[in-house]
């Protein structure tokens, strides 16, 4: 399979794991607090990786270190805690086509940070895709009232971080095998993990019997094992074989995934909403549009 299959199927892979994690969220919230999600996330996917690939830690260089750093608290740390309080006000669905804000972000600090070039059409893309985003916070603030749509800038300054996350693997840690950059970052994260979850409630009132708390857990596994330890090696990938803007690409399909969960969930999404996403997708293409 040459490179332009793989990263075509790197990118559904991804589009269909993350797009049931904010469902995984949502039932997982159930449990736990928003900041015991997080770092319950963080350290079971650090026990993961750590457990099954620690040898791809010895790749690791010197030098790579301080964008290990970087990448961990762009690109899972601080994301982390922000999705879990978001899902938490505003229904997965509509999180989920927030979170296609990462590669206009990523298209936008590339250039400005990073040396990436920036066209002409990819800026309108940007702009029509802005759009469709105020369209989908200012009709899903009217449409479920008892929501607070100011936590949809949770998931944006979310994206942003995403954004120089890809861009860094790409520009500095291109040399560097996806594996051993997703160990390398959760090696890291798993002390201040543990620390900010021993500042919560969660070692005293925790309990084999409580039935809600063991399902919570139980999605959790789910979510750190697939949707965090081997969609981030696989996005890594993604990011050494093709370019971070395409590579980002994957949270415009992220939404389809989501809605349908959703849906089956009970969650409402109005027509209007439903165009703002095509106007996001279609700001999408033209972000992504090479000629």
């Amino acid at each position: 399979m040459n490179n332009q299959q793989q990263k075509w199927l790197y990118l559904v892979l991804l589009s269909l794991v993350w797009g049931s994690s904010f469902i995984l969220m949502k039932k997982a919230l159930l449990g736990v607090t928003p900041i015991q999600l997080g770092a319950l996330r963080m350290i079971f996917t650090a026990i993961f990786l750590l457990a099954v690939a620690p040898k791809s830690l010895k790749k690791i260089q010197k030098k790579h270190y301080k964008y290990i750093v970087y990448t961990a608290l762009t690109g899972t740390f601080i994301p982390g805690f922000l999705f879990a309080f978001a899902i938490t006000t505003i229904d997965s669905s509509i999180v989920s086509i927030l979170n296609s804000l990462t590669p206009f972000n990523t298209l936008i600090f590339g250039a400005l940070f990073f040396g990436f070039a920036f066209k002409r059409t990819q800026l309108y893309g940007i702009l029509i895709g802005l759009v469709g985003t105020l369209i989908l916070i200012l009709k899903g603030a009217a449409l479920n009232p008892n929501q607070n749509y100011w936590y949809a800038l949770l998931i944006i300054v979310a994206s942003v971080g995403y954004a120089f996350n890809a861009n860094m693997v790409k520009k500095y840690l291109d040399d560097l095998n996806a594996l051993s950059i997703v160990t390398g970052n959760f090696l890291l994260l798993i002390i201040p993990a543990t620390i900010v979850l021993a500042f919560t409630d969660f070692f005293t009132t925790f309990s084999f019997k409580d039935e809600v708390l063991m399902q919570s857990l139980g999605y959790l596994a789910i979510l750190s094992i697939v949707g965090t330890g081997i969609a981030k090696t696989i996005y890594n990938k993604l990011v050494h074989i093709s370019d971070p803007v395409f590579s980002s690409s994957v949270t415009y399909l992220i939404p389809i995934v989501a809605i349908f969960w959703g849906l089956l969930d009970g969650e409402a999404l109005s027509p209007l909403q439903i165009f703002a996403g095509v106007i996001i997708l279609l700001g999408v293409y033209l972000v992504n549009k090479t000629k």
